[in-house]
């Protein structure tokens, strides 16, 4: 398949070729629109088109005073706040490379970024990530020096490398002379500069510098916008992290390419009510978001009175049939519309209000599977919730849901100039404008992962339906596998299941090569310990809860309701789970079982865990453990449990393998 040469993709001479040419336009054909705002105090502040291109250029400016030289690597760490975006786009536009890291890293790991990049300067947002700057460079990474948002417990550090984010502008406003050479490097840019570069979540290994040029970023940023429509008008919150290439895609490249504002939330405490003022009409979540949300909800439909929960379950229960064909444009009856109406006005409009999504007119969820019935759960609402398939190799985007063929087993079709091809061992490989340079400083794994003709292994088996051309993913081609009596072993699928339910909030199952599946269950502390409150039901720590005898109970009826579905499926009925345990702990990323972006490290858990599942496969009844664990002063400690673990119905296997064969 020969396909084109991405490199002949090139903009019409008077078209922007760089981040920083987006935003010279913008400010010069719609200036007083606005770009920016930032929740402070409880207040919003707000930065137009022009006051930002003024914000951005003073701190270029400044970077060039502090020595700055082509090339140079930039770490950006905090959490969203237009100061942190507007450095990124300062630092290319003089002629730097950003890196932005994620916030809640600790010390170790942002070495490991700052020392493999080569960081000479670190924008940090607060005390807190300076501190970690710190003590990262004890580790090894020299850094020149170091520019903080927030003065706040600053004072008296040592300010011969370390200055605040206005001194560093207020020194490129008044360096006139240097605005030559801002003017020479800007110029410098082309479509085959790099924007950005920004690091996997390493759920396999140590992250690795993933560079972006500006074609990755415009390209993707322009055809995704243009199939989804996105406008000037629309409003996004700005609230994931802004290490990860989503975060990049939405806040910067189509923010910057059809100019719409990004919010930043006050903090992470008052994300819900500042999504609810703002109202955004386009809204991002991964998975995690979207079950929370809904674990939310629950929560307060069980506190509700008798009369509330019924309205509430019936209106659902209508809305689940009724919402997808509106929203997909498919014919409705009369009595469907004014039952429909009725739901809207009491049920539907106060939840999506009280959701903060009112508003929304394109919404997505991808970096994970979602469960089907959560997807449901919001397109029943009448959201227009869609799936996408990505990866920071693609700039994002591999597939998109076109409108009105919206389904929750697929993740749609290739995004606009997109080509996609499934291996021989069912790999998915993708090439597009989107994709990326190369790895830095590792050519090995860019041959690896990207072959001559562009071709990109994205590690996940799927295939394509004949019928539709949209793209089912299984899992992770690494964890696809077969049960020892050669049933298919998807382990994702039945996991984004068992999280539908509120009272989960992570699983990990097992059953490679085994005879049966198994598997760990985390519970959500928010809404197992709500249930616990309302039946005066007493307890001391997580782990406690987690082993309470009705706490299994009802666990384990979760985990038979989700066999008895996965046994429907003839293809995945051999991942039905048998036996099951209730970990004492939460998976947490500092104790490096999660990634950054929440994903499992299943090598990893499976490593640290060993004991626990052999005692899943050797018919124990319970098992002892000690595990350590991280405290978030960064001190290592050890918790113990005795666990108990339990069987679990199996249903229609035979009856499952005999109708697929």
């Amino acid at each position: 398949m020969g396909g084109i040469d991405l490199a002949d993709i090139q903009p019409s001479p008077d078209a922007p070729q760089s981040v920083p040419a987006l935003l010279r336009r913008n400010a010069r054909q719609f200036g007083q629109s606005p770009a920016y705002r930032e929740k402070e105090f409880g207040i919003w502040q707000s930065w137009t088109w022009a006051e930002t291109e003024a914000e951005i250029e003073a701190l270029a400016l400044g970077f060039l005073t502090l020595g700055l030289n082509r090339g140079d690597h930039v770490a950006v760490i905090g959490r969203n706040r237009p100061a942190l975006y507007w450095s990124m786009v300062a630092v290319e536009m003089a002629g730097g490379v950003p890196v932005p890291l994620y916030q809640d890293a600790v010390s170790e790991e942002m070495a490991y970024v700052l020392d493999h990049c080569g960081a000479r300067f670190v924008v940090a947002g607060d005390q807190e990530q300076v501190d970690k700057v710190i003590d990262a460079q004890e580790k090894g990474p020299g850094i020149d020096h170091t520019i903080y948002l927030d003065p706040r417990g600053l004072r008296k550090y040592d300010h011969a490398r370390l200055s605040s984010f206005t001194d560093v502008q207020a020194k490129g406003r008044a360096a006139t002379e240097l605005k030559a050479e801002l003017a020479t490097r800007e110029g410098e840019l082309t479509y085959d500069s790099t924007c950005v570069m920004l690091y996997t979540s390493g759920t396999t290994g140590k992250p690795k510098g993933v560079v972006l040029s500006n074609r990755n970023i415009i390209e993707a940023s322009k055809s995704s916008s243009e199939f989804d429509d996105l406008r000037r008008d629309d409003e996004v919150l700005a609230y994931l992290p802004m290490a990860w290439v989503g975060d990049f895609i939405f806040s910067i490249g189509q923010a910057y390419w059809t100019g719409f504002c990004v919010n930043c939330p006050e903090s992470a405490d008052t994300m819900m009510t500042d999504l609810r003022e703002i109202g955004p009409t386009y809204f991002f979540a991964p998975p995690r978001v979207f079950e929370n949300l809904l674990t939310s909800v629950m929560i307060r439909m069980e506190d509700a009175g008798r009369f509330k929960k019924k309205l509430f379950d019936r209106a659902m229960a209508r809305a689940k049939e009724i919402g997808p064909k509106i929203l997909d444009g498919k014919a409705v009856s009369g009595g469907e519309k004014l039952a429909y109406a009725f739901d809207k006005a009491m049920v539907i409009g106060p939840l999506k209000n009280t959701l903060g999504m009112s508003r929304v007119r394109v919404g997505y969820t991808a970096g994970e599977a979602i469960g089907p019935e959560i997807f449901d759960f919001y397109r029943a609402l009448g959201i227009n919730l869609k799936q996408l398939y990505g990866q920071t190799e693609a700039s994002v985007f591999i597939t998109q849901q076109p409108d009105s063929e919206v389904r929750p087993d697929t993740v749609g079709v290739p995004s606009p100039g997109v080509e996609l091809k499934i291996g021989e061992n069912g790999e998915v490989f993708y090439r597009s404008p989107g994709t990326f340079v190369e790895y830095y400083k590792n050519p090995e794994s860019t041959a690896d992962t990207k072959d001559p003709e562009g071709w990109v292994a994205t590690g996940d088996a799927g295939f394509i339906e004949e019928d539709t051309g949209h793209l089912r993913i299984l899992d992770r081609a690494k964890d696809v596998g077969k049960t020892a009596n050669g049933g298919l072993f998807a382990p994702k699928y039945v996991e984004n299941k068992l999280k539908f339910y509120p009272d989960i909030l992570e699983s990990v199952v097992f059953g490679n090569e085994r005879e049966f599946c198994t598997a760990f269950i985390n519970i959500d502390l928010t809404a197992v310990g709500n249930w616990a409150e309302r039946n005066n039901i007493a307890y001391a720590s997580y782990q406690e809860l987690a082993g309470h005898p009705q706490v299994l109970a009802s666990i384990q009826s979760h985990v038979e309701a989700v066999n008895r579905s996965v046994a429907e499926d003839p293809m995945l009925a051999h991942c039905q789970i048998a036996r099951f345990l209730v970990l004492h702990k939460e998976l947490d990323a500092d104790d490096g079982e999660l990634t950054r972006t929440r994903k499992v490290r299943r090598r990893i858990i499976e490593e640290k865990f060993g004991d626990l599942i052999e005692a899943l496969y050797d018919g124990s009844s319970e098992k002892y453990t000690e595990t350590e664990v991280t405290y978030e002063d960064g001190r290592k400690g050890k918790i113990s449990a005795t666990l108990e673990i339990r069987d679990a119905a199996t249903v229609g296997v035979e009856t499952a393998q005999m109708a697929a064969e």
